[in-house]
């Protein structure tokens, strides 16, 4: 920093915020840290009581934390997203669409890992819409070496850290299994449910059946849905281990990968999901998708709706965070669970 006179500081950065006072009317900064000063500023500073100013002095190989926040924007932004401009040597990041968002936490957190840097994201694999905050990025000090944003732009790369992937997955086919249900003995609540949540993300019911606790005919219908072309079979009931439970292994005889039988979460320990070669998955839903307000196809649905294939290493990812809290008021997804 250096001090000029107020008179002299035209094309200068301001290394402070500037207040301006009005007893009754306003107290804020008419002038923020950044800001490059014009000649119509000069005038205004000066009826605020601002004879002498304090200025960033430009020096090699030192960087404004403005032109330091865009370099770390430009380590982040993706498609479908944009930024907020900079504010106090803040960036922000924006979601323009309705998708997925993912985050590149090893390489976050090795950024992160370089002193006077930081970006701090939402978490990674979960929903977010237009208008979401995904991130925030700036420096810890005014001016910092160039060389740690150098180091930061190596560690990084050319592909972003953050990504928001728009929705894909358009249809679905429902397959009620259980003899109960099929025999009209009890009432299906568990297709509503499940509608619901689909249509949440866009996407379209386009069949639904109820079967028995029979193998070859839960087959048989997932077969049928894969034919017409659902984007995703969803399997409902049916999951445990009783002897009458055969859901599991339709899905597993009917499907060309079966990457899970069980995941490390409650409530969703008894999820199943197997993929056909052409990537349309088929999931079996443990009962306490019915009843839970946030279970295991909580935090799978937007990974599949957004077309991202799941491997059997981020269902073993899942055990930290998988436990519900059950907390009465439910606020999923603005909770810990699945993250």
């Amino acid at each position: 920093m250096k001090l000029i006179r107020t008179q002299d500081a035209v094309g200068h950065v301001l290394c402070h915020d500037l207040t301006q006072i009005i007893p009754g009317v306003v107290k804020d900064a008419v002038f923020r840290k950044g800001h490059i000063v014009r000649e119509e500023d000069i005038p205004v500073l000066l009826s605020i009581g601002k004879e002498h100013l304090y200025v960033w002095e430009k020096t090699e190989g030192m960087l404004h934390e403005n032109e330091a926040a865009m370099r770390l924007r430009d380590l982040c932004m993706n498609d479908h997203m944009h930024e907020t401009p900079v504010k106090e040597g803040k960036i922000e990041l924006v979601a323009d669409a309705d998708g997925l968002f993912e985050v590149d936490t090893e390489r976050l957190y090795a950024v992160n890992d370089i002193e006077e840097l930081m970006i701090a994201t939402r978490h990674t694999g979960t929903a977010v819409h237009p208008g979401d905050r995904l991130a925030g990025m700036r420096v810890i000090p005014l001016v910092i070496r160039e060389e740690k944003l150098l180091q930061a732009e190596k560690t990084v790369g050319t592909d972003p850290l953050l990504r928001i992937t728009p929705w894909r997955l358009k249809t679905a086919a429902v397959i009620t299994t259980g003899s109960e249900v099929y025999k009209g003995i009890i009432e299906d609540k568990f297709t509503p449910v499940v509608k619901e949540k689909l249509a949440a993300f866009g996407i379209r019911t386009i069949s639904h059946v109820k079967c028995p606790d029979d193998k070859e005919v839960i087959c048989g219908e997932i077969q049928k849905a894969h034919s017409a072309g659902a984007g995703l079979i969803c399997c409902t009931g049916g999951m445990s281990v009783d002897p009458d439970d055969k859901t599991p292994g339709a899905i597993t005889d009917s499907t060309d990968e079966l990457v899970t039988y069980g995941a490390p979460t409650l409530p969703g320990a008894m999820f199943c999901l197997g993929y056909y070669e052409d990537g349309t998955p088929v999931v079996g839903l443990p009962g306490c998708v019915m009843y839970a307000k946030a279970s295991i196809f909580d935090i799978v649905l937007p990974y599949l709706a957004a077309g991202r294939k799941l491997v059997r290493a981020d269902f073993v990812r899942m055990g930290h965070g998988g436990l519900c809290l059950g907390c009465g008021d439910c606020r999923y997804p603005v909770c810990p669970f699945g993250k």
